[in-house]
């Protein structure tokens, strides 16, 4: 297992260090070398690396989490209002129906299969999104019209709007029934999962600041770890909970990093959201080159020119999402093909649940993961050219 971790770091960043000097994102050499390293190439990996790789992949999407809600500032939201609330669900639903309607003529699968493949592509990517949104909030473009932040917030509620749609289509095409309580238990578990974190950042607030009125300070290290650990409790709490109430435990650790950072100093939430996105280094090695690692090659090679079409129209679908969202708002033509742009990216949310159809037994499962890292390997370059290329041109500096 230790030479498997070495390969995985060592040559996953080499790789995403040279795709970062091709100007290219670090993610698609992380890809790239699980590939190369995974079981259907050079087979380096040790199995029991491979065995733990689910969960492993779900560490990776909290710590991204975390770092988004400690990167949300509630005020900003409040002034862009609506189109954030529509960018949260509005594109992904646009692009699940795309699939719905075209992927049983394009790939010849069912419309409940195509459904599970929607929800897998729905999410956009904040492992490419939220640094760059970051990285504008505080370079100021954009942000007279709150631009970045209203994609920031959105990209972060699009993803477990995505998330908790997936379990709902993974159980009906794993025979259960959908019943109208399934679909009921989406805004249910997003309510109940925003109560969750909202009370535990609170009461994580309040024992830091008795501990520093004690002259007990907690430092912004051991409170990361602290953070990490009730994350992970959090998940495990949705698990508990599975059959009895829905709770989106991703989007309790979310909500629980927001009110971490309305509470706390500007300071203490600054430190905890680049002490997170240190850990991301690592996290985000890991992610990339396992879900590399489930990746039949020669299988994505087959589904080439049909699944490279079904994508297409799928982004279609979801850039029409996009711009009704903008619909009477004060933005400009540019901005609003900016938000498009910023809205493409896909990769981590595709690469934490993309293998789970194959893994659950699914005659689409092959397909569903060819697709979906195909979609990350065309969509997480592409996108990120188009915001680092354009945002200067499309966004005004305040």
């Amino acid at each position: 297992m230790l030479t498997s971790l070495s390969l995985i770091f060592l040559v996953g960043l080499a790789m995403g260090a040279i795709c970062g000097y091709l100007k290219l994102p670090r993610i698609i050499g992380m890809l790239v070398t699980g590939i190369v390293l995974g079981p259907y190439v050079l087979d380096l990996l040790d199995p029991s690396i491979l065995s733990i790789s689910a969960d492993l992949r779900k560490m990776a999407l909290i710590i991204i989490l975390l770092k988004a809600g400690l990167s949300l500032n509630l005020e900003d939201l409040k002034k862009v209002g609506r189109p954030a609330v529509m960018m949260s669900f509005v594109p992904a639903s646009f692009e699940i129906l795309g699939y719905i309607l075209c992927a049983p003529a394009i790939l010849g699968i069912s419309r409940v299969d195509a459904a599970v493949m929607g929800a897998v592509l729905g999410a956009v990517s904040p492992a490419v999104v939220v640094p760059r949104m970051v990285k504008f909030i505080e370079t100021k473009y954009g942000t007279g019209k709150a631009i970045p932040q209203m994609i920031l917030a959105g990209a972060s509620c699009d993803d477990i709007f995505v998330i908790v749609l997936f379990t709902t289509f993974l159980g009906m095409a794993q025979g259960d029934k959908a019943d109208v309580k399934s679909f009921l238990n989406i805004p249910v578990s997003i309510v109940l999962g925003v109560a969750l974190g909202a009370v535990v950042g609170y009461l994580l607030y309040l024992f830091f600041e008795t501990a520093y009125a004690k002259k007990h300070y907690v430092r912004n290290s051991m409170k990361v770890i602290i953070v990490l650990g009730v994350s992970f409790l959090l998940i495990a709490i949705e698990g508990w909970l599975e059959g009895k109430i829905a709770v989106s435990g991703l989007l309790a650790v979310v909500s629980m990093a927001c009110v971490l950072k309305m509470k706390s100093t500007a300071f203490v939430s600054k430190r905890l959201s680049e002490k997170f996105g240190k850990l991301w280094l690592a996290a985000e090695v890991i992610l990339f080159v396992l879900v590399g690692a489930a990746v039949d090659i020669r299988y994505t090679l087959e589904a080439g020119a049909a699944a490279i079409l079904m994508i297409l129209v799928a982004l279609i679908f979801r850039a029409c999402g996009v711009l009704l969202c903008m619909v009477k708002t004060n933005l400009n033509a540019k901005e609003r093909l900016f938000c498009v742009l910023a809205y493409l990216p896909k990769a981590t949310v595709q690469a934490a649940i993309g293998s789970v159809p194959l893994a659950a037994g699914l005659g689409c499962g092959k397909i569903i993961l060819s697709v979906a890292v195909m979609a990350i390997i065309i969509t997480a370059p592409f996108g990120a050219f188009g915001m680092d290329m354009s945002y200067k041109k499309l966004l005004e500096k305040e």
